[in-house]
C-alpha cells in the first residue's frame, strides 16, 4: 500500500493546531485557584511581575491589595512554583510584622520600601506564629518560596521594579 503523502500546507495546520492545543492545555492548567484551602502553584502567563535588575531576575506575582486579599496572603496553600510569588501592597509605610498562621508552605520575605529598594529579606517557616518585623519601614512585601531570593542573587539594597499599576 502506498503512503499517503500530506501537503506542505496541511503538515503546517496540522503542526499550528498541535500547538494551539498544547498552549490551550497548559494555560488551563497552570493556575488553579483555590481560595479556601487549595493550591495555587503558579500564576497565569500574564501575571503582574517584579524584577531584580540587580541580579537579572524576576517573579511572576499574584498581588494583594486589599485588607482582606493582604490577610489571607497564602494562607492554607499547599505549594508556590518557583518563580511565583505573592506581592502585598500597602496604602501607605507601614511596619507590620508577618507571621505564618495557617501558612504550610516555607516562604522567604523581602520588605520592600516606598523608594522600590530592598530594606530587609527573612525566611519564614510553615504554621510558625513567630513575628517577623522588618528592619526598616516598607510600602510592598513579596513573599516567594523559601530561599529564592538566595539563590537568585536578590539582596537586601537592590532596587525592585513593580507592576506599573501600583
Amino acid at each position: 500500500m502506498p503512503i499517503a503523502r500530506r501537503s506542505p500546507r496541511s503538515s503546517l495546520l496540522l503542526v499550528v493546531l498541535s500547538l494551539a492545543l498544547l498552549a490551550a492545555a497548559l494555560a488551563a492548567g497552570a493556575w488553579r485557584v483555590a481560595r479556601a484551602g487549595g493550591d495555587a502553584g503558579a500564576p497565569p502567563p500574564d501575571a503582574p511581575m517584579v524584577r531584580f535588575p540587580a541580579a537579572n531576575a524576576f517573579v511572576l506575582v499574584e498581588i494583594a491589595r486589599t485588607d482582606a486579599e493582604r490577610q489571607r496572603g497564602l494562607m492554607e496553600r499547599t505549594r508556590l512554583d518557583d518563580g511565583a510569588g505573592m506581592l502585598f501592597v500597602f496604602p501607605g509605610t507601614s511596619t507590620t510584622p508577618f507571621w505564618m498562621k495557617n501558612t504550610l508552605i516555607p516562604l522567604s520575605i523581602a520588605f520592600i520600601s516606598e523608594e522600590r529598594v530592598i530594606v530587609d529579606i527573612q525566611d519564614m517557616q510553615p504554621l510558625d506564629e513567630t513575628l517577623h518585623f522588618p528592619a526598616a519601614r516598607y510600602r510592598y512585601a513579596l513573599e516567594v518560596p523559601q530561599g529564592w531570593f538566595a539563590r537568585n542573587g536578590v539582596t537586601a539594597g537592590q532596587p525592585v521594579e513593580l507592576p506599573a499599576d501600583l
